[in-house]
């Protein structure tokens, strides 16, 4: 083990971070060019940009939890999380490579759709980044311990996630996205593939800082029953997103089959009914059963019940920024709406990269993380009414998509130090690709439902509405939520 990980220093957690930042530079050049090469290079409308979109949402369902349940259990490249992080890093680059090529795969293979190709390589992508980014966030778990050094892990993973999602934005908004994407398939390789050297992961989960209880836990491992996940267990462990699962499952069998809908929105609305009760039923429960089993579940199933509405609004915008702009931009060439998204995304993440770092985390060390999250959830919801309001031109929406960034720096930061104290040590990967259900559910709702919402509407004003409105819920479920307890498990 280097000595700057035996004493946590600063430059240990920014190399910790970053194979995160790999898969969430790839994510970004995603988020910037997806839409954009879809809707302008090849043609296609909202709808089926949505249906591409929907593609990385059940990449995380599949490639999440079981890479979280395998990772728990392996060890192999003298690593548990490391091989995983190898694979995801190169496939992730691969299938960058292939994004603005898409017209060309169509032709070689001789097929005259090119939906079907671009469901492809976006799932192939998406399952790419998600196949790393469960290990690369539960690595950060693996090597600290709980408390402020684990929530200054997470920080610093988006401090420099963000700067590096900044340069990516930046690229597209001044040179071009096609640059963008080649230079980030080659950063994407490096950050995967050379920082895990630098990393020594523990053998046994659970025993940070007990290099005696290695050996002895290792004989043990595997003998305890609460080890293995079953289906079962895992469909109770995410009950409050069963709404999102339901919806989920009847809209892309809908959509892939060309059947005809349900009318009268009916099944929406039933979705709806079982998701807010719940989502209801899991906020107001209390963290006071017999043992500290149980209440680890509840506050878990807390966090995601209040965590899964921040991601529809989230997700929201990612997809549909374009058609808000382009809406409320009369005249705007594809190129300079390119720019504007570019330049929207930039602002977005500059805020995110700056203040969890110098804000967020000594704020939330002073007030508690829960607190925090919850108002900058709150601003982020006000900074989508402005952008409803008052986004008639670029210059506005830079500006508050800046407030956005707030929000966003939050979101993707201190939920994972709230959820990793919640749940078994031993049992991260696993719980990190269930946490991550709470992102890639909702993700399909937005990808989904609200995508056919939004291209039915003659005002694309409603998708900062849908934004502004499930995040301010989000803010208001994150105050039921309890303030972990900074002791070992």
């Amino acid at each position: 083990m280097l000595d700057i990980q035996k004493r946590l220093t600063n430059t240990f957690y920014a190399i910790l971070s970053l194979p995160a930042t790999a898969m969430g530079f790839a994510l970004s050049v995603q988020i910037a060019a997806l839409s954009w090469i879809l809707s302008t290079q090849y043609g296609l409308d909202i709808h089926d940009v949505g249906l591409v979109w929907a593609a990385g949402p059940l990449a995380g369902i599949i490639g999440q939890v079981i890479i979280g349940v395998i990772s728990d259990k392996v060890w192999f490249w003298n690593g548990r999380r490391r091989p995983f992080i190898f694979i995801g890093g190169v496939l992730a680059a691969l299938m960058l490579l292939a994004l603005p090529n898409i017209g060309i795969i169509k032709a070689s293979l001789g097929i005259e759709g090119i939906l079907g190709i671009a469901i492809l390589v976006a799932l192939t992508l998406d399952l790419a980044i998600n196949v790393s980014f469960n290990p690369t966030r539960s690595i950060i778990a693996d090597v600290t311990p709980q408390g402020r050094a684990r929530t200054k892990g997470y920080t610093w993973m988006q401090t420099v996630s963000g700067t590096f999602g900044v340069l990516a934005y930046l690229v597209g908004a001044l040179i071009n996205n096609y640059v963008l994407i080649y230079g980030g398939a080659v950063l994407v390789l490096l950050f995967s593939v050379i920082p895990p050297f630098f990393i020594k992961e523990p053998r046994v989960l659970g025993n940070y800082g007990d290099e005696n209880a290695q050996q002895s836990a290792t004989k043990n491992r595997g003998s305890s029953k609460n080890d293995k996940a079953s289906l079962v267990e895992i469909l109770r462990t995410i009950r409050p997103l069963w709404g999102f699962l339901i919806y989920a499952i009847y809209a892309m069998i809908v959509r892939l089959a060309g059947i005809p809908k349900i009318p009268y929105h009916i099944f929406e609305i039933f979705a709806l009914l079982i998701t807010v009760v719940l989502i209801a039923e899991a906020l107001l429960k209390k963290e006071d059963r017999a043992t500290k089993e149980e209440n680890g579940i509840i506050g878990f199933q807390k966090v995601l019940a209040a965590h899964s509405f921040t991601w529809v609004g989230v997700q929201t915008m990612f997809i549909y920024l374009y058609a808000f702009a382009k809406d409320r931009i009369p005249g705007i060439s594809d190129m300079e709406l390119g720019r504007v998204v570019a330049w929207s995304f930039f602002s977005l993440n500059l805020v995110a990269a700056i203040i969890p770092v110098t804000i967020l985390e000594p704020l939330a060390a002073r007030l508690g993380r829960v607190k925090v999250h919850a108002a900058s959830i709150a601003i982020m919801a006000i900074g989508y009414l402005g952008i409803l309001f008052f986004g008639v031109s670029p210059l506005y929406i830079y500006l508050l998509m800046a407030i956005v960034g707030i929000g966003w720096a939050a979101t993707i930061s201190l939920p994972f130090a709230i959820m990793s104290q919640k749940v078994p040590q031993t049992r991260m990967g696993l719980y990190m690709g269930l946490f991550n259900l709470s992102v890639v559910l909702p993700q399909l709702v937005a990808s989904l439902g609200i995508g056919e919402l939004i291209s039915e509407a003659d005002d694309k004003g409603i998708t900062f509405i849908v934004c502004a409105a499930t995040v301010a819920f989000s803010a208001i479920a994150w105050t039921l939520v309890k303030e972990p307890a900074d002791k070992p498990s």
